[in-house]
Parts: C-alpha cells; sequence; structure tokens
C-alpha cells in the first residue's frame, strides 16, 4: 500500500513536471504579472519557479516605477536572464524581451517590404538617424528624398514613410529609404494625372527647371514643357524673362502623348489672342520695330504680340543679299502689310513697297493684257 502510494506520488510529481515549460537562458516566453512593487515585478511564467524582473529590467530609458507602466493581471513578454537567481527564482527581462521582439519585427517588415512611418531625431554625416521601436536606424542622404538634399538638420523632426532596404541583426545594423517610398507615390500620382489630363484645360503647377527653349513646370507627377514662344504673346527672349524656378503658374494643355511621356503648355492665355483682334488690314502701311534678323529676312514687331515678315527681297529697291547690310536690331522701320493669314499666325511685310505704297497699283495700271507698259506701245509716237 505505502508502495503504491509512492509510485502514485512519484507520477504526480512526474505529471507536475511534463506541465511545467521547459526554458533555457536566452529563451522568449510569455508571463502574467502575479505582483509588483517600487523594485521589482512577480510574474508567472508557467514554470515551477515564478520569475522576478528588477526595475533596472524593464526600460532602457532609464530606471522607472513599475507601478507606473505595468499592473497586475497584464501578460507581457520575457526574457530568461538566469534559471536560478540564487534564491530559487527565475530572472527576467523586458527590456531585452522587448529589443529581441523589436528585431523580429523590423526583420518581418524588411521580407515583407513594409512602409513605416519614423520621426527623424538626428542629423550625421552621410545622412540622418532615427528608432524604429527602440531601434537605431540610419537614412542615408541619397535616400532622404526624391529632391536634392544639402543640409540634413532641415528634416530634424519630420515624419518619413521608408522602408528597410538593408537589414543585418548581427551587426545592429538597419538602413532606411524614403525616396523609394515618395518615388512609388509620385508614379501613382503620375499615372493618376494622366488619366485625368485633357488638352485645352488649365492646370496649375510649378516652374522646375529653365532651358534656353522654355520653362519645365510640374503639374503635380508629371512635367510639361512650356515652350518660349508659348510664354507670352510678346516676344521672349529668356524663359527669364517671364517665370522663374519655384514660381507657381497656371497653363494651359495644348497637347498631351501619354505614349511618349510628353505634355505641351502655354502660360500665355489663348483667349488674349492678339491675331483674333488685329485692326489693320492688306495694303496698309505702319510702323514697327525689327526684333530679329534671319538669313532670309527680318522679323518685324507691329504691336505686342503681332510680328511679321519682310523677306530679304523686300526690305531696299537695291539688290541686297543679307538683311543685316540695311537693318539691324531695334531699327524702326514703315512696312506695308502684303497678307495677312491669321489662322497660321503670319504675316508678309515689305519695307521698300510702303515707300511707295502705290507701287502695286501703278504696276498693275501699267501693265497691258500683254504684258506690254503703254509707254512702249507708243515708242515711236513719242520719237
Amino acid at each position: 500500500m505505502e508502495e503504491q502510494k509512492d509510485v502514485s506520488m512519484e507520477e504526480f510529481m512526474d505529471s507536475i513536471d511534463k506541465s511545467m515549460k521547459k526554458i533555457r537562458k536566452g529563451d522568449l516566453v510569455k508571463g502574467t504579472i502575479i505582483s509588483l512593487n517600487d523594485d521589482e515585478v512577480l510574474v508567472n511564467i508557467g514554470y515551477m519557479s515564478d520569475g522576478i524582473i528588477p526595475k533596472e529590467e524593464l526600460s532602457f530609458e532609464g530606471e522607472i516605477n513599475p507601478k507606473e507602466v505595468l499592473k497586475v493581471g497584464e501578460e507581457i513578454l520575457v526574457y530568461i536572464l538566469e534559471i536560478n537567481d540564487g534564491e530559487g527564482n527565475v530572472l527576467l527581462s523586458k527590456k531585452r524581451a522587448d529589443v529581441v521582439s523589436n528585431w523580429n519585427e523590423l526583420e518581418k517588415s524588411y521580407n515583407n517590404k513594409d512602409v513605416v512611418t519614423v520621426k527623424v531625431k538626428e542629423s550625421v554625416k552621410g545622412g540622418a538617424l532615427t528608432y524604429i521601436k527602440g531601434i537605431r536606424a540610419f537614412i542615408p542622404i541619397s535616400q532622404l528624398s526624391i529632391e536634392f538634399i544639402k543640409d540634413t538638420s532641415t528634416f530634424i523632426g519630420e515624419e518619413l514613410k521608408v522602408r528597410i532596404i538593408e537589414f543585418d541583426r548581427e551587426k545592429e545594423r538597419v538602413v532606411l529609404s524614403a525616396k523609394e517610398i515618395q518615388m512609388e507615390e509620385r508614379e501613382k500620382n503620375k499615372q493618376k494625372l494622366w488619366n485625368t489630363l485633357k488638352d485645352g484645360e488649365r492646370r496649375k503647377g510649378k516652374v522646375t527647371k529653365l532651358m534656353r527653349y522654355g520653362a519645365f513646370v510640374d503639374l503635380g507627377g508629371v512635367e510639361g514643357l512650356i515652350h518660349l514662344n508659348d510664354l507670352s504673346w510678346k516676344r521672349v527672349n529668356k524663359p527669364e524673362e517671364v517665370v522663374s524656378v519655384g514660381d507657381e503658374v497656371e497653363v494651359f494643355i495644348i497637347s498631351s502623348d501619354k505614349s511618349k511621356n510628353r505634355i505641351s503648355l502655354a502660360l500665355k492665355d489663348v483667349k488674349d489672342n492678339p491675331w483674333e483682334n488685329i485692326d489693320f488690314n492688306i495694303g496698309d502701311v505702319l510702323e514697327g520695330k525689327v526684333v530679329r534678323i534671319l538669313d532670309f529676312g527680318a522679323i518685324v514687331e507691329l504691336t505686342s504680340g503681332i510680328e511679321g515678315l519682310v523677306h530679304v527681297s523686300e526690305i531696299s529697291d537695291e539688290r541686297i543679299f543679307k538683311p543685316e547690310e540695311v537693318l539691324k536690331i531695334g531699327d524702326k522701320a514703315k512696312v506695308k502689310v502684303l497678307d495677312i493669314d491669321k489662322e497660321a499666325q503670319k504675316m508678309s511685310l515689305s519695307i521698300k513697297s510702303a515707300s511707295n505704297p502705290y507701287e502695286e497699283e501703278l504696276k498693275q495700271y501699267n501693265d497691258t493684257e500683254e504684258g506690254f507698259t503703254i509707254g512702249e506701245m507708243f515708242k515711236d509716237l513719242f520719237k
């Protein structure tokens, strides 16, 4: 009978032993807070002995009062420091458990390519520092923004959406990129914008770059070009005469081609087209100003936004080979309107005909149907 009791007790102790967790130093286990005071926290971890967390093992943020951050009955994750602290208790650490858990979460985020939000804490050589779940991470200057960055200190305190692009747990190296996320968002906005663009509509944008042939404007993910001729109805020699980088402008969509990733814009208001309100006619003699010299003639501005071409053959009665033999930019010149094409916004002018506005009429009057002049017909009588 006594032997049966011993067997039963042995089996009972064995069953208890089997029901207890097998723990090792360095394990992460879950436990429930049994009690706490100003110096330590007692935790049931399902082992034959309860675990104790000294207050210095609660957080990396310095010593804190356990009663202020934890409560009885709360379930927490702990790290096994020692199986036996010398008094039969298991020595635990919450702060180390948090670090291990956070590294596990970071690794998962890295593998899943998750987007996380961080706040920049410090500017350092070559980039900036931040923390994800208490783990220090580095953002290279080239990965802070899609824009050029000169001073990383301007980012301190700023929240950024980032992705982990390098992860090495052994070296405790975590590298982040905000640029990658920004490029993805820009591409989404770009596709969305292309789907809503309509030729002839107005759009607001920002001048991003000036070239000798025009200005580039960002419409919100897609850039368009305002050609020099479309900056103003007046003659423009350089885009900086009208706009500067960073200017907020309202433009017209002249045309867009998604397949070629090309958008043509106009800053000048199409409703103010001066060619629609020309108040002179063919045959009128007007005064203008030479604004450009070409190999084959000269461009003369008559009014703001209205110009015409004086062909080299219409510059002088004398035979000349180059316009600059007679004219230079800035010269005032009287011209006669030979032809007007409002649709093409072109005009043909003549300087030599302006000196004798009736030259064409006299020429027609002097011509007979056979092509002989009156003088030629009666030359014998004149003798």
